[in-house]
């Protein structure tokens, strides 16, 4: 036995150093695996490092004053992403690697189909630091194109230079081609707008919309386009309800014999007063009408409008978005019609517009600034359809800057945190953070810097062509390229006639309106049987309106 464990013990112990030696060879090879794998991830990450442009820019020569301000924003990169550029709208242009995970099939399930083509028309005299993030972020949302009427600010050479330079973009100008094409339009012969006509202030503004609308609706249609919307620059879709925040989604699942959709509109409820970029800084917003069950939005009402004529500072019946149809029309900035039929109209149970209004101070005096009636309250009714711009306008046109700031206090300002806290819980006053990131994301990825860093670059390598291009740019078609029979201007008398019949039945221009107040507390809802189907009162038309499928209310 002694001799058998004198045998033994030799082989132990061999056997022992053996399996010492291969746990340490195996630790060897998975340290050396970890670190080859963390290298490789490494590479594939890294794009090379393309220097920021606004570092090799010289601001004193910058002739926009855009890049010091620093819109790129802290920590921005500058490395790229081909995949994401190509979503913006930017072939080498522009960098994503903020949304280099991010999933942006625009179509309906999956994104193996292509989701329906929709644009944006405006009008606006805003300059890039608001213009650059609203058409980005649209970009994102699946928005193709953007038909942009611009004048003052929007139309100077260092804004509208940038604007033509980003693809999908159509900038025209108000020149006076454009003007006396307008003035030939089948709209000045016709009843539905007529209230409106030769106004000061917003009265002429609603009317230039209306107009524009009317030739962006041409261009949509030339572009292939199958939606149109209309929406100013102080506004952001908010495609909520869909799986990839796409707006592409939500139209391709509106049902086919629906002509319109409305997006009812939140207003920005800001809790500062010293907000330079709304978009990025403003993230609570008070819920319209439709959003709201009737009980809570009377049953506070008094709390939520302030001491304010009306729940919202300004308008409350939303935008809408049209299909690309035969006879399409403006129906004034809120609305669209058809002259030889009567659309098929629903409502968005949770998609919205985001409306930014009076977010700055700053807001007070433009408006001052741009309208030239008297501050009266006899004259501000020719000037103003809403009852807060009258106040807005004749405390900014004769208080002190003291007495604004106190007024912009306590009319526009969230301070009172008890209260916030209660119309929070409610709903009534909501928090929406997705624009926020989407645009702090944006001027991250240094997009706004490179589209105006290339803008600039390209103007200099072409500067030889640069008076040609002034001139017969296809950004600047006045509107020498729209034939005005193609807007119906030389049609016969008869045919007038027969659609004067038809649209005026009723169908008149609808204007930026208030949501409901105390007085139509007596507006109730009509259950009818079958299902739960509600029968509601349309505040703002007189009409029925009925709910439907998911997510949409007729």
């Amino acid at each position: 036995m002694a001799g058998l464990h004198a045998t033994l013990r030799p082989a132990s112990s061999s056997s022992s150093v053996s399996s010492t030696s291969s746990h340490s060879r195996l630790l060897l090879f998975l340290s050396v695996l970890l670190i080859s794998l963390a290298t490789f991830a490494f590479l594939i990450q890294w794009r090379g490092g393309l220097p920021d442009p606004i570092t090799r820019w010289p601001h004193e020569n910058d002739p926009l004053g855009f890049l010091a301000m620093d819109l790129a924003g802290p920590g921005r990169s500058s490395s790229s992403s081909d995949a994401c550029a190509d979503v913006l709208g930017q072939s080498g242009v522009a960098s994503f690697t903020y949304y280099r995970n991010w999933n942006f099939s625009f179509g309906p399930g999956s994104g193996s189909k292509k989701g329906p083509k929709i644009c944006i028309t405006t009008s606006t005299s805003a300059g890039l630091e608001q213009t650059l993030p609203w058409i980005y972020y649209h970009k994102v949302l699946g928005i193709t194109n953007f038909f942009m009427f611009v004048e003052r600010k929007a139309a100077s050479k260092n804004v509208s230079k940038v604007l033509e330079f980003i693809p999908g973009v159509k900038v025209i100008y108000r020149t006076r081609e454009l003007e006396e094409e307008q003035a030939k339009s089948r709209i000045w012969n016709e009843s539905w707008l007529a209230n409106f006509f030769y106004k000061p202030c917003n009265y002429e503004l609603f009317v230039k919309q209306t107009l524009n609308m009317e030739m962006a609706i041409v261009m949509a249609r030339e572009a292939g386009m199958d939606w149109i919307i209309h929406l100013d620059t102080d506004e952001l879709i908010y495609p909520a309800g869909t799986s990839h925040y796409s707006v592409q989604q939500l139209l391709s699942e509106v049902p086919e014999d629906v002509d319109m959709v409305v997006f009812p509109n939140y207003e920005s409820s800001i809790e500062r007063d010293d907000i330079k970029e709304p978009f990025s800084e403003v993230s609570m917003f008070k819920k319209n009408f439709d959003h709201l069950n009737k009980e809570t939005y009377f049953g506070s009402y008094k709390e939520a409008t302030r001491g304010n004529p009306n729940y919202f500072m300004t308008y409350g019946n939303g935008k809408s978005a049209a299909r690309i149809e035969e006879n399409l029309r403006p129906n004034g900035a809120h609305r669209w019609h058809n002259y030889m039929k009567e659309p098929k109209e629903i409502k968005f149970e949770e998609a919205a517009v985001l409306h930014y209004t009076y977010s700055k101070f700053s807001d007070l005096t433009s408006r001052r600034d741009r309208c030239g009636c008297k501050p009266t309250q006899e004259d501000v009714k020719r000037c103003f359809m809403l009852d807060f711009d009258r106040n807005a306008f004749i405390i900014a046109s004769t208080a002190s800057e003291a007495e604004m700031h106190q007024w912009y206090h306590e009319r526009v300002i969230w301070t009172d945190t008890a209260l916030k806290q209660k119309l929070l819980k409610l709903g009534i006053l909501t928090r929406i953070y997705a624009p926020m990131v989407i645009i702090q994301g944006l001027r991250e990825s240094g997009i706004f810097t490179n589209v105006v860093v290339s803008a600039w670059s390209e103007d200099t390598k072409e500067k030889s062509l640069s008076s040609t291009k002034s001139n017969n740019s296809s950004g600047n078609i006045g509107t020498k390229g729209i034939s005005s029979r193609r807007f119906g201007y030389k049609e016969s008398q008869t045919t007038i006639r027969k659609v004067l019949n038809f649209a005026g039945n009723g169908s008149y221009a609808i204007p930026p309106q208030s949501p409901p107040n105390m007085d139509d507390m007596h507006l109730h809802t009509i259950r009818k049987g079958g299902e739960g189907t509600e029968l509601l009162i349309d505040l703002f038309h007189g009409n029925p309106l009925a709910s439907c499928s998911r997510g949409f209310s007729q």
